[in-house]
């Protein structure tokens, strides 16, 4: 019984009534004029082009969010849409919405009423009081039995009440809810949120990576070689890249903090300069051969290029060490091709272990690319091709 009642105690079934008698007032309005069936169907015919206006889907959809779903109008939690219409098939959606809307609401607002004046009637009649012809019900006599069909007549006011909401409802979801067409757009924007997500996660990856790398490899150095000198220049070197780190950070954490802001000044491979000093002061010697014209590579190839330069030098870094290692960046007959070759040491990572390797394959196949790592005639190599088209 309980769990019969349970949806009376909800704000959102009384909402939906409300909402279905809402449609009715301004037809109602046209009684006072001629009490005629014809009302009724001009009503209906006028409602069409009302329902072609575009930003009529906004006011439906804000209206069925506040009372028939519980939920705040601004609530991203409902298939209910506010946008304007922006199609033909929006508009006729719409228009189909408020004829229904209008007919539920005037078979659900004459059945409430009938049904609650019968109750009364039935009542009425028990106690002896004379009752009028009801539309529901036709009473002879007074009977002290008439009392016991109150409760049916009450029952099924609250069955209509319950099933005119659920209907309207789910009306509502079919008829104002996005079309194909606003459920693509919506799957895109979710992928490539969650695109965006795994690029944030691996930049953090490569620059902190990066610079933890550098900071870690500086200090073992200078700790090793006991030389004030070197100690000092290993001090500038962690400070710089830990600077270069913190800068990388606070704008990854800004679109974090800011969804809808674009993201902007990330690195390219005209800024490559920068890793080579990094890779350099942490005292590997990098000989650099860089051939065509970088700044002509597409913002997004440049850009992953870059990530996936920085990743192969801090696993210079962390594996080898201080290790010669040669850079090979060129950009010829539509295709950026980034090399980076150093000498074999025992601790060879395998082509399938550690995040950064798997990331560069990644980055690569995103842009339709390809990438190499392993070993290859004694040395350890990165070999990425990316198209620039």
């Amino acid at each position: 019984m309980v769990r019969l009642l349970r949806p009376f105690g909800r704000a959102v079934t009384y909402t939906r009534l409300l909402h279905l008698c809402i449609s009715i007032v301004w037809p109602s309005m046209l009684l006072f004029i001629e009490e005629a069936w014809w009302t009724w169907v001009s009503a209906a015919v006028l409602l069409a082009p009302v329902g072609l206006v575009p930003a009529m889907r906004t006011v439906e959809g804000l209206q069925a969010r506040l009372l028939l779903t519980g939920h705040r109008h601004d609530g991203g939690s409902t298939d209910i849409v506010v946008t304007p219409s922006a199609s033909w098939g929006d508009r006729g959606r719409l228009v189909v919405w408020l004829e229904a809307r209008l007919l539920l609401g005037c078979a659900t607002s004459l059945l409430t009423v009938q049904l609650l004046l019968t109750s009364v009637d039935l009542v009425s009649s028990a106690f002896g009081r004379n009752v009028e012809e009801g539309v529901l019900l036709l009473l002879d006599g007074h009977h002290w039995w008439h009392v016991l069909l109150a409760p049916l007549s009450l029952g099924a006011l609250a069955l209509t009440v319950l099933g005119s909401g659920h209907l309207i409802a789910a009306l509502a979801h079919r008829l104002l809810g996005p079309s194909p067409a606003e459920r693509l757009a919506a799957l895109e924007e979710r992928t490539e949120q969650l695109l965006e997500r795994t690029r944030i996660a691996r930049e953090l990856h490569d620059s902190i990576g990066h610079a933890l790398t550098v900071a870690v490899v500086q200090a073992g150095a200078a700790r090793a070689a006991g030389d004030p000198d070197f100690t000092d220049r290993a001090l500038v070197a962690i400070e710089e890249t830990g600077r270069a780190a913190l800068e990388d950070l606070e704008r990854v954490l800004g679109v974090l903090r800011e969804s809808g802001r674009p993201v902007g000044s990330r690195p390219t491979l005209t800024d490559a300069d920068r890793l080579l000093e990094s890779a350099r002061a942490s005292g590997t010697k990098v000989d650099v051969d860089m051939t065509g014209p970088l700044d002509t590579v597409p913002g997004p190839v440049s850009r992953e290029g870059y990530r996936i330069l920085q990743e192969s030098l801090t696993n210079v870094l962390r594996h080898a060490g201080s290790v010669p290692a040669r850079v090979r960046v060129a950009v010829a007959d539509g295709t950026l091709t980034l090399e980076v070759r150093n000498p074999l040491t025992d601790d060879i990572p395998g082509p399938g272990r550690g995040s950064g390797l798997r990331g560069i394959r990644e980055r690569a196949a995103l842009l339709g690319g390809q990438a190499r790592t392993g070993p290859d005639q004694g040395d350890w190599q990165v070999h990425v091709e990316l198209p620039l088209s």
